[in-house]
């Protein structure tokens, strides 16, 4: 680690401000296609961990469905520092580990499945329409946490990706590519994330 690494950790640590405990990450099935791209996400989940993270999310976002299956292979195979799950689009349990793997799993749709499991909930007696509260909305979600801090690499545009659970998160866009993503670049972000009041949507 540089010099300057070694800064911005110490100021990192040295901070009266909470560092995030969980993170997404947004990357493209393009980005995976880098020299490295595998091995660069194991750091980066290092990092994070190292840094006193308890969960990370990653989404991929996917334009050519044809490369789910291989992606998930590819990514079920990472050497993670914690647990880690893999959905696909078409899976339906819950993603329930330390680091959490999403392929082509639009925020939307998620939250059309959501509705739909509330709906028949109450279809079948189980809830009443009445008693419908954001609890039970989050609760079907595949991804239940929110995540304190949103990380897209490349360009200031979101995905379509836990359109609920990120609706109060901290979003840090940076223009550096996956592929040059270093681990100054992860330490910024949280540095960044520190200096921030957040405010809830208050």
């Amino acid at each position: 680690m540089g010099l300057y690494d070694r800064y911005l950790a110490a100021r990192i640590r040295r901070s009266s401000a909470a560092a995030p405990r969980t993170i997404a990450l947004v990357i493209t099935e393009r980005d995976l296609l880098e020299h490295d791209a595998y091995r660069r996400l194991e750091s980066f989940l290092g990092w994070a961990f190292d840094g006193g993270a308890e969960r990370v999310m990653v989404y991929v976002s996917v334009l050519d469905e044809a490369a789910v299956p291989t992606l998930r292979r590819t990514l079920a195979d990472l050497d993670a520092p914690r647990p880690l799950a893999v959905r696909g689009p078409d899976d339906e349990e819950r993603a329930d580990a330390p680091v959490q793997v999403s392929i082509g799993l639009g925020g939307k749709a998620e939250f059309a499945n959501a509705v739909r499991s509330v709906t028949e909930a109450v279809e079948s007696g189980e809830l009443r329409s009445e008693d419908i509260d954001e609890s039970h909305i989050e609760s079907a979600l595949v991804f239940p946490t929110a995540p304190d801090l949103v990380i897209k690499t490349g360009a200031e545009r979101l995905s379509d990706f836990m359109i609920w659970q990120s609706v109060y998160s901290e979003l840090y866009f940076t223009d550096v590519n996956w592929r040059d993503f270093r681990k100054r670049d992860y330490l910024r972000a949280v540095r960044d994330y520190q200096d921030r009041q957040r405010r809830f949507g208050r």
